[in-house]
């Protein structure tokens, strides 16, 4: 998703060009995850104020190995959180967790790029809650979206700025990443049926094809 506030922002760039599932271990993982933060520093090597906001929960130890890469690419972006739980539209239907992470912004917001970071992109619902959450703290300019997986399925006209992979999932299938923070050797990502808790299966066995595609500039 380009959300430029002050003129427009270049093209998606999709940066999976992952050929078969078999080949999706925590090393592909780990070199995926490279492969975003290169691009990410690519385009903002001369950016005053870089925000990373990792959206709760499933974007935050994203967004840490993505500033960590960007900082050995030179670059020195803010961290933080962004917490969407008052803004979501089921929060009728689901209450908030006794769990969660609040929102954590380490600097200014006016003025600022900011990347929300989140490791799967479906809906978009999460991405427009993370936005509202973001504007309560001012007004950056310029937002972009950087996800792992991009698993389609969109409810509302969001894309992301910066696609480690693109999946292809059925309504009834849920894509889980799994980043473990001490251990990035057991990182996984799950395919999981809605239809029973036993289907659970390692998405290198799926049959779903992945998307390999890139898109110009």
């Amino acid at each position: 998703m380009s959300f430029a506030l002050d003129g427009l922002h270049d093209a998606p760039q999709y940066l999976g060009l992952v050929a078969t599932l078999p080949k999706h271990d925590a090393k592909t993982i780990d070199q995926t995850v490279a492969r975003v933060a290169s691009s990410i520093a690519r385009r903002h090597a001369k950016t005053g104020r870089l925000l990373l906001l990792g959206i709760a929960n499933g974007g935050i130890i994203l967004a840490r190995r993505l500033a960590a890469h960007l900082a050995k690419a030179g670059l020195k972006p803010g961290l933080g959180t962004i917490d969407i739980s008052f803004h979501r539209d089921d929060i009728g239907r689901n209450p908030i967790p006794k769990e969660f992470s609040p929102t954590v912004i380490p600097h200014e917001v006016n003025g600022a790029t900011v990347i929300l970071v989140d490791d799967v992109l479906h809906s978009g619902r999460t991405v427009k809650a993370a936005l509202d959450e973001l504007f309560d703290h001012g007004r950056p300019a310029n937002v972009e979206l950087a996800v792992l997986v991009d698993r389609g399925g969109r409810r509302l006209p969001i894309a992301p700025d910066y696609t480690g992979l693109v999946l292809v999932a059925g309504d009834s299938e849920k894509i889980k990443v799994r980043l473990d923070a001490r251990d990035p050797s057991r990182d996984t990502i799950l395919s999981e049926s809605a239809a029973g808790a036993g289907s659970k299966s390692k998405i290198e066995n799926r049959k779903s094809k992945i998307l390999s595609r890139a898109l110009a500039s």
